[in-house]
C-alpha cells in the first residue's frame, strides 16, 4: 500500500514556515572568485504564526554558519541538527520571546550546488570570470541559509561587492547605468518564492528593446541576443493583454555563458537565458514568451510544493503557445503544440504509470525529478482542453480570474481543484464535469477522449518522409521552405533503426552533423548514436563539452549508455563535467553510478 502524504505541506524543506514565517531577507555578500565563495550576511525578518515558537527551522546545504544574533546583537543558540543527502541540513536556531529578526554570518562552500563560478577561459570574453546561480528548486538554500519553500515568499534587499570592472546583477531591479566601482544594490520589494532569488557576476553590458525590457550579455554576444529578442517588448504587451498588466515594472533578460542547465529560468525581472537560443533566426524564442508568461503563472502564483509543479509549468507552457500564436502566428504556435505532444509520447512510452498524472508525487524523492514531461505538456494539453471546451473567449475570462484570485500566492494542486469546482463546474457544467477534471489532473496517461494536436504544416513533411522511405531520392530544393520545428518532427519521425548508408546520405545532403541549430544538432545524435553513426562522435564531443544545458545533455548522455558507448562517455563526461553547472553534474553522477 503506497504512503499517504500530507499534500499541504513542503517535503522538500526542514523549515517550520506553519509557525514561523521569514517575510523579509536583508542580504549582504561579497563575491570571492578566487576561493570560488560567497562572504553572506543574511538579516531574517520574522512573522510569528505560532506565538509560543521559540526555534527557526532553516533550509541549509554545504553552508559554514559563523554566528547568529538578534536584532539587539545577542548570540542565539543553533545547531546543525538534521542532514539529508537530498535536502542538505536543518539549521535550529533558538529565538527569545523578542526575537523579531535573526542576522547570520555565514560563507558558501566552493562545490554549492546552486552557484557555478567560471574561469575567464570559459566565458566569450576570455578576460574575466563569471558566476551565476540557480536556485530552482531546492538550490537556494545553497547559497543562502533560508525556508527554502515555495510557500515562504519574501521580499529581500541586497549589497554585493565584486572586483572592480564586473557588473552584478540579481532578480531585482537592475539599473544598467550603475557605475563598475564593485558595489551593486538591489531591491525587490514583490514577495516571491525563494527558488527565484538568483544572482550573476560578470563582464556584462547592457542593451535595450524597449522602455521596460532588455538584455544584459557579455559584449562579444549582446548584439546578436538584442537581434534575436527584439520582439519581447511586444511579447509583454501580448500578454498584458491576456492577464492583466505586467506586475513587475521591468522585463530585463540576461543571456549566460553555454553551461548554463535551462532553457531559461523565470527569476523575475531579470529572467535568464541559454546562448544556445540564439539561432539567428528567432526559431526559438518561445523559450523568452515561456519565461516571460512565468510572469504571471508561476511568479505572481505559485506552485506550494513541488508536488504541484505542472500548476507553474502547465499553465505557462499552454500561455506561452497564446504569446507565440499573436506574434508569430497560428502555424508556428500550432507546430509547437505537436512538437510538445512528441516529447510527452516518448515520456509516455517510458515513464512509470503511476508517474502519469499532473502532480508529480515526488515528496519522497528529488524535486528535479518533478521536471517531467507531464508536469509541462500533458499539464499543457489539459489547459488546451478547457480552453477548446469553454471557447476561447470564456476561457480567458476564467484564466484572467484564476490569476488575478491567487496574486501572490503559493497553492496546491488541491486548491486548484476546489477552485476550479466552484467557478468552471459551476458556470460552464455543461462542458466540463468533475469526473473530466479529475481524470485529466489525477489519471494515469491521456484520457481516453484526448485526440493529439495536428498542423496541416507538417503535411510536406510527412509526403517527403513517405516518398523517401518508399525508396525515394530525398531533394534538398524540396525543404527550403522548412522552420526548425519541421526539422525536428522530420528527425523524430525516422525509423529507430537505419542504415548507415541511408544515415550518411541524410547527413551528406543537409550537413546535420555540423549543424549550428543546437535543437537539431541534439535531435540527429540521438538517431545517429543509437544507430553507432560513429561519424558524429567527434562533432557530438564538441557540443557536449561546449553546452551546458540538460534538455541536451542528459539525453544524450543516456542514448550513449545505452548504445553501449562506454568508454566514449566516460571520456566526453571527463572532458565536460567540469563546464557543467553543479546542480547538473550531480544529478549526471547519480545517473552514471546506477
Amino acid at each position: 500500500m503506497s504512503k499517504q502524504w500530507d499534500n499541504n505541506q513542503d517535503h522538500h524543506s526542514f523549515a517550520n514556515v506553519d509557525n514561523v514565517r521569514v517575510t523579509h531577507l536583508d542580504l549582504a555578500l561579497s563575491v570571492q572568485f578566487e576561493q570560488k565563495q560567497l562572504l553572506g550576511k543574511v538579516d531574517l525578518q520574522l512573522n510569528y504564526l505560532d506565538p509560543q515558537c521559540r526555534e527557526l527551522y532553516l533550509d541549509c546545504r554545504s553552508l559554514t554558519i559563523e554566528s547568529i544574533v538578534d536584532d539587539v546583537g545577542q548570540a542565539l543558540a543553533f545547531s546543525v541538527d538534521q542532514q539529508d543527502p537530498i535536502l542538505g541540513e536543518r539549521l535550529n536556531i533558538s529565538l527569545l520571546s523578542a526575537t523579531k529578526q535573526v542576522s547570520i554570518s555565514y560563507r558558501t562552500s566552493a562545490d554549492a550546488q546552486g552557484l557555478q563560478w567560471l574561469t575567464p577561459q570559459q566565458t566569450s570574453g576570455k578576460q574575466l570570470p563569471f558566476l551565476f546561480s540557480q536556485s530552482q528548486p531546492i538550490n537556494a538554500r545553497s547559497w543562502i541559509p533560508l525556508q527554502d519553500s515555495p510557500k515562504a515568499r519574501i521580499t529581500f534587499s541586497a549589497s554585493v561587492e565584486v572586483p572592480k570592472g564586473m557588473r552584478a546583477v540579481m532578480s531585482a531591479m537592475n539599473d544598467a547605468s550603475t557605475p563598475l566601482d564593485g558595489k551593486f544594490i538591489f531591491e525587490m520589494e514583490k514577495p516571491i518564492p525563494t527558488h527565484l532569488l538568483a544572482i550573476a557576476v560578470g563582464d556584462l553590458q547592457f542593451g535595450a528593446i524597449g522602455p521596460r525590457t532588455g538584455v544584459y550579455a557579455e559584449p562579444e554576444v549582446l548584439s546578436a541576443a538584442v537581434k534575436e529578442f527584439e520582439d519581447t517588448e511586444r511579447m509583454v504587451e501580448i500578454a498584458e493583454s491576456l492577464l492583466g498588466p505586467y506586475p513587475w515594472g521591468r522585463y530585463d533578460m540576461i543571456v549566460l555563458p553555454p553551461s548554463f542547465p535551462f532553457g531559461g529560468m523565470e527569476n523575475p525581472r531579470l529572467a535568464f537565458m541559454t546562448p544556445t537560443l540564439i539561432a539567428g533566426d528567432k526559431s526559438l524564442v518561445s523559450t523568452v514568451a515561456h519565461e516571460l508568461a512565468h510572469s504571471w503563472t508561476g511568479n505572481l502564483v505559485s506552485n506550494a510544493t513541488w508536488r504541484d509543479l505542472w500548476l507553474n509549468e502547465g499553465f505557462t507552457t499552454y500561455f506561452t503557445n497564446r504569446i507565440v500564436e499573436a506574434v508569430f502566428g497560428k502555424e508556428q504556435a500550432q507546430l509547437e503544440v505537436v512538437l510538445e505532444y512528441g516529447r510527452l509520447k516518448e515520456e509516455l512510452a517510458s515513464m512509470p504509470l503511476a508517474a502519469q498524472t499532473l502532480p508529480a508525487n515526488v515528496q519522497a524523492g528529488d524535486p528535479n525529478d518533478a521536471f517531467n514531461r507531464f508536469t509541462y505538456d500533458k499539464a499543457s494539453m489539459f489547459v488546451h482542453d478547457l480552453e477548446k471546451r469553454l471557447g476561447r473567449k470564456s476561457f480567458d475570462k476564467f484564466l484572467y480570474q484564476y490569476v488575478s484570485h491567487f496574486a501572490f500566492e503559493a497553492i496546491t494542486t488541491e486548491t486548484f481543484v476546489d477552485y476550479a469546482k466552484q467557478t468552471l463546474l459551476v458556470e460552464h457544467g455543461d462542458k466540463i464535469s468533475e469526473q473530466v477534471l479529475q481524470e485529466w489532473v489525477y489519471g494515469r496517461g491521456m484520457p481516453y477522449w484526448f485526440t493529439p494536436p495536428s498542423s496541416d504544416s507538417l503535411d510536406k513533411v510527412d509526403a517527403l518522409l513517405t516518398d523517401w522511405q518508399a525508396g525515394g531520392k530525398i531533394d534538398k530544393q524540396n525543404t527550403q521552405d522548412w522552420r526548425v520545428h519541421h526539422w525536428q518532427y522530420f528527425l523524430g519521425c525516422l525509423p529507430e533503426s537505419i542504415s548507415q548508408q541511408t544515415l550518411m546520405q541524410l547527413d551528406e545532403v543537409f550537413d546535420f552533423t555540423h549543424s549550428t541549430n543546437a535543437e537539431i544538432a541534439c535531435d540527429w545524435y540521438r538517431v545517429a548514436i543509437r544507430n553507432h553513426y560513429d561519424p558524429v562522435l567527434p562533432a557530438l564531443e564538441k557540443y557536449l563539452v561546449k553546452i551546458g544545458r540538460g534538455k541536451f545533455v542528459r539525453p544524450l548522455f543516456t542514448e550513449l549508455q545505452l548504445a553501449g558507448y562506454h568508454t566514449e562517455l566516460a571520456a566526453i563526461y571527463a572532458k565536460a563535467r567540469g563546464g557543467y553547472h553543479p546542480s547538473l553534474a550531480v544529478q549526471l553522477d547519480k545517473q552514471f553510478a546506477g
